[in-house]
């Protein structure tokens, strides 16, 4: 009996110790970037996503969330990390952003009108054809994986001046960022694309650096773009589709059970999208039409498309078969 009583204090000790010793540990930290405000579409990606994360992990992972652009736009987190830098771990990227370093796959989800629908969208997000696209960094050597995807709605048109039909952005100045898809879509729909950082789009609308520019509703409004350019052209050239990505650094950092709870949490955050997105921004147009703001819809996409078909063929990389699969979700 004795011996028993001292095995189980002496095992009562070790356990005791364990845990004193795992609440000594340091939590992992990850730093999230975020371009848009935490009160958009994708902020409360990022919210779902953290909160995901810190639950499923105890604690021991801490996602330290930088909305606004604190960080620096999009383009300027990307070129950090690739170029070595571990000041950001993990970030929310537009789907095409990697492909002007090598992911020529992602160029597709951002072909003009290539999804009909979110639910088009969320077809391919939840196939097996979007783990491949996930996979596509790591295939050539970049230094960051996929998460999983999410999406802020179709991006539309928005002007300093009223607009109605394709003739009337003939010559307008129209701000993108250094993408041949959108230099390319801005100019087959007649327009001038003109290279603007987004965290400078503000003052461009308002000193007439350009005369438009596009976002999806959630963030035209978030970012106050209504204030100088009140007129909402509802074309739905591309869908918003984006992505989480980490860094290998980051990756590297955790074991095998906290990188299995990075990618529930991001699934998880990645359904919720999926059921929230298209209320959230239906919720947003009409605070805006109750603004005042001039809001058109293009009822007949087909001119628009027609448009844009060169940049469409000039796109596909060689991805043809991967591009008609996509199409064919539609079905």
């Amino acid at each position: 009996m004795k011996k028993l009583l001292s095995l189980t204090l002496a095992l009562l000790m070790v356990l005791s110790l364990g845990a004193v010793a795992f609440a000594d540990e340091e939590p992992v930290t990850l730093v999230y970037a975020e371009v848009n405000p935490l009160d958009t579409i994708v902020g409360q990606l990022a919210q779902d996503f953290k909160d995901k994360v810190e639950e499923l992990s105890g604690g021991s992972i801490q996602i330290d969330l930088q909305p606004n652009g604190v960080l620096g736009a999009e383009a300027q987190v990307l070129d950090g990390i690739l170029g070595g830098g571990t000041t950001v771990d993990i970030s929310r990227i537009s789907a095409f952003a990697l492909s002007s370093y090598g992911c020529t796959k992602a160029t597709l989800l951002s072909l003009p009108y290539t999804f009909v629908s979110r639910d088009h969208f969320w077809a391919f997000a939840n196939s097996d054809l979007a783990d491949e696209f996930l996979a596509e960094p790591q295939e050539v050597g970049l230094p960051l994986r996929g998460i999983c995807y999410g999406e802020e709605g179709f991006r539309h048109f928005f002007f300093k001046d009223p607009v109605e039909t394709i003739d009337d952005l003939k010559g307008l100045k129209i701000r993108v960022s250094d993408d041949p898809v959108m230099n390319g879509l801005v100019e087959g729909l007649g327009a001038s694309p003109t290279v603007v950082s987004f965290t400078e789009l503000y003052s461009a609308l308002q000193t007439g650096v350009c005369d438009a520019a596009e976002q999806p509703i959630a963030n035209y409004k978030s970012n106050a773009f209504q204030e100088v350019a009140p007129n909402l052209l509802l074309d739905g050239h591309t869908l918003g589709a984006v992505q989480l990505v980490i860094t290998d650094n980051a990756w590297n950092k955790l074991s095998e059970e906290q990188q299995g709870w990075i990618m529930e949490a991001g699934e998880y955050a990645s359904n919720k999208n999926a059921e929230n997105s298209q209320a959230a921004e239906d919720e947003v147009l009409q605070e805006l039409i109750d603004e005042g703001i001039n809001v058109v819809e293009v009822e007949d996409k087909s001119v628009w498309a027609d448009a844009c078909a060169d940049v469409v063929t000039a796109n596909m990389n060689g991805n043809d078969e991967l591009y008609q699969q996509i199409l064919d979700m539609a079905e």
